[in-house]
């Protein structure tokens, strides 16, 4: 950016997109000094480079700008957890699937998890069959992302949202 270019011959662009040409680096620092801008650097990889008369700061704002915007536009996809012990009573598994579908239709990925205690260890197959039906229930909504695997003393399976994809 300005005196920081030290190339002898440079070709410049105006500040409204028009080519003035190549000529020295002095003269193109002449000419965006004489329109109180900036002389930027914007291909230097070219031959010559290619460097554009511009209001430097106001670029930088600008830029900023832009990417604050598509900060805020941007989703954060969040992982909620489901709960369920492995002798649930059908309302409450009712219960479970209502708000799974709830953060599913939100945007979320869903961590359904079903915890064994005790002598429940040795039934992990019904843990399977309790997710398994918990799956059928949230088809609409969302797919299975990761398939139901135990991690300790539960069994968890991980639902993508339908709507996120």
């Amino acid at each position: 950016m300005n005196e920081e270019i030290r190339d002898k011959e440079i070709r410049v662009v105006g500040n409204d997109g028009s080519q003035l040409g190549i000529m020295s680096a002095k003269e193109a620092l002449k000419l965006a000094a004489e329109q109180s801008l900036d002389l930027v650097k914007i291909a230097p990889q070219a031959t010559p480079p290619v460097c554009r008369i511009m209001d430097y700061g106001k670029y930088r704002y600008e830029q900023a700008k832009r990417e604050k915007e598509a900060r805020k536009n941007q989703k954060i996809v969040d992982v909620k957890e489901v709960r369920m012990s492995l002798n649930i009573d059908i309302h409450d598994f009712n219960t479970k699937v209502n708000q799974a579908k709830k953060f599913l239709n939100g945007g979320d990925k869903v961590k359904v998890s079903v915890r064994f205690r005790g002598r429940e260890m040795a039934h992990t197959e019904m843990g399977n069959g309790l997710l398994e039906r918990f799956k059928e229930a949230c088809v609409e909504e969302g797919t299975v992302e990761k398939s139901p695997k135990m991690e300790g003393r539960s069994l968890a399976m991980f639902i993508a949202s339908k709507t996120n994809k």
